[in-house]
């Protein structure tokens, strides 16, 4: 897949139905320019802007800019306003993408023209250079692409990306999965993996936000970042981490056993140290809960088809 298409497919008929959901919060001095880009792009599209409690005027800048807008009365997070556009719209394809203008209208078409191609899912992957202002912030979202490629076998690019378009009765399936703040992109692209669903990637160079500091915190940001890997891997493969972890507590104690024996005290035979024991009863117990965690995590993923 080429890194650009021809800007004027970005005027192309598509054979389905495309929203585009834009969730909002305290945007109202960028999103008139926003929703006025995306209608350029694809007039042909029905632009849902979920606004997330704004307290400035998000709402009336997005319904003067042409949206259709639909407003949470409570702050519930970025996940819960795109599940609200997800669910509120009726077309065939939804295409998610940020308030803050720094996701390019221009590749909407390269998104949608995989989508056509026949994938469930089209990602816009960003390039490693523009996937963050740190090299912290570079550096975790590897990481991140790392272990879910690991924990679905698979592969992936840029699982923090909100730039994406699926098709909608497919993501319904997994909807309940999201989380209403978030990490919803690094959800919703594993969950389509895992079911067994077509997801392509388009590589995009990402813009910088304009005008400010970013408010969000180093030691923040790392929490949450903690908070992402364990959840990933309790929703998609817990055994795939869970009995490596297993294994080497076993081998540790097998270890210090076999020390024990010909080392440090040959006089006592098999005699099994404290050390040993604990570690070979910790392995038993960490594999017994991830083998029941992956056939949880199985359950999640069992298709409903009629």
């Amino acid at each position: 897949m080429s890194q650009h298409r021809a800007e004027a497919g970005s005027q192309r008929r598509y054979p389905f139905t495309t929203s585009i959901v834009i969730p909002a919060y305290n945007e109202g001095h960028g999103i008139a320019a926003v929703v006025e880009r995306v209608h350029a792009t694809l007039p042909e599209a029905e632009i849902v802007v979920v606004d997330d409690a704004s307290a400035d005027d998000t709402s009336a800048q997005a319904r003067t800019a042409g949206a259709r807008v639909i407003r949470h009365p409570v702050n519930r997070g970025n996940g819960a306003a795109v599940k609200t556009g997800i669910r509120r719209c009726s077309s065939e394809v939804v295409l998610l993408m940020d308030a803050d203008g720094q996701m390019d209208p221009r590749y909407i078409s390269s998104i949608l023209d995989m989508i056509a191609e026949g994938y469930d899912m089209a990602v816009g992957a960003r390039t490693r250079a523009t996937q963050g202002d740190s090299l912290a912030r570079r550096m975790g979202n590897h990481a991140l692409d790392r272990l879910g490629a690991y924990l679905v076998e698979g592969e992936v690019r840029d699982l923090t990306s909100g730039y994406r378009a699926m098709r909608r009765d497919v993501i319904m399936e997994f909807i309940h999965l999201l989380p209403n703040r978030y990490s919803y992109p690094t959800t919703s692209t594993l969950a389509l993996i895992k079911g067994g669903y077509s997801v392509g990637f388009v590589t995009i160079e990402g813009r910088r936000r304009g005008g400010g500091q970013s408010g969000q915190k180093l030691l923040k940001n790392g929490v949450r970042f903690g908070l992402i890997i364990l959840r990933i891997i309790s929703l998609f493969a817990p055994l795939r981490v869970y009995f490596p972890v297993a294994l080497s507590m076993f081998a540790l104690g097998m270890l210090s056993w076999l020390l024990n024996i010909f080392l440090l005290d040959p006089g006592r035979g098999l005699y099994i140290p404290n050390s040993a024991l604990l570690l070979f009863v910790g392995s038993i117990i960490i594999f017994m809960f991830g083998l029941l965690a992956e056939q949880i995590a199985a359950l999640r993923f069992q298709r409903r088809d009629p």
